[in-house]
C-alpha cells in the first residue's frame, strides 16, 4: 500500500512539474516581450461571426507600450489601410477603402483589433494553463479577471514563438489568427 502511494505521488508530482515548465516557458516569453523595445509580426485573421467568415492578413508591429501599429495586407480591396490600436483608442487611415467590421464580444472589440489583444494578452494576462499538443505549446490566457473575459489559446513552437492563437469570448470562437515573421527586438 505504502509503495502505491509513493508510485502515485512520484507521478502526481511529475504531472505538475511538466506544466510547471510550460508555464515558465510562457512567462518567459512575456518576460521577452517586456524587456523588448519592439515586437513585428504578420497575421492573417478569421473573424467569425456565425453566419458569415472574414478574412484578411496585417504587418504589425507592437511596441514596448504594447500599442500595435498596422498595414493591411489582403486582400488587395483593401490593401494599404493603416492604423494603430492602443490601450486608449484607435485610429485608422486610409484613401478609398475602408474597414467595416462589425463589433464582437458584446461590443468589446473589433476584428481589427485582433493583433491589439493578442499582443496585449501575452504582455499581461492570466496565463491559466499551458500544455503540450504534438510539437506545440499550448498557451491559456484570459486578457483580464472580469467577469466577461475574453479568452485566448496560444499556440507556440518549438523555439516558443507564436504561430498561431485564437479568441473566444464565452466559450466560442470569434477569431483565428495565423502568426507568421514573429520578431522580437
Amino acid at each position: 500500500m505504502k509503495k502505491a502511494c509513493l508510485v502515485l505521488l512520484i507521478l502526481l508530482l511529475t504531472g505538475c512539474s511538466g506544466e510547471s515548465e510550460q508555464l515558465d516557458r510562457g512567462m518567459q516569453l512575456r518576460s521577452r516581450l517586456l524587456k523588448a523595445p519592439e515586437c513585428r509580426f504578420d497575421v492573417c485573421i478569421t473573424a467569425d461571426y456565425g453566419d458569415k467568415l472574414y478574412s484578411f492578413s496585417m504587418c504589425c508591429q507592437g511596441n514596448a507600450q504594447g500599442d500595435v501599429s498596422f498595414t493591411v495586407a489582403e486582400p488587395e480591396t483593401i490593401a494599404g489601410i493603416t492604423g494603430r490600436i492602443s490601450d486608449t483608442g484607435g485610429q485608422l487611415t486610409f484613401d478609398d477603402a475602408a474597414l467595416q467590421f462589425d463589433p464582437m464580444a458584446d461590443g468589446q472589440i473589433t476584428p481589427v483589433m485582433a493583433p491589439w489583444i493578442f499582443l496585449k494578452t501575452l504582455r499581461g494576462g492570466y496565463l491559466t494553463s499551458a500544455g503540450q499538443e504534438g510539437e506545440l505549446l499550448r498557451l491559456s490566457i484570459d486578457d483580464s479577471y472580469a467577469d466577461d473575459a475574453l479568452h485566448l489559446d496560444i499556440w507556440l513552437n518549438q523555439e516558443d514563438v507564436p504561430v498561431q492563437g485564437q479568441i473566444l469570448y464565452d466559450g466560442r470562437r470569434i477569431l483565428s489568427l495565423t502568426v507568421t515573421n514573429w520578431v522580437i527586438g
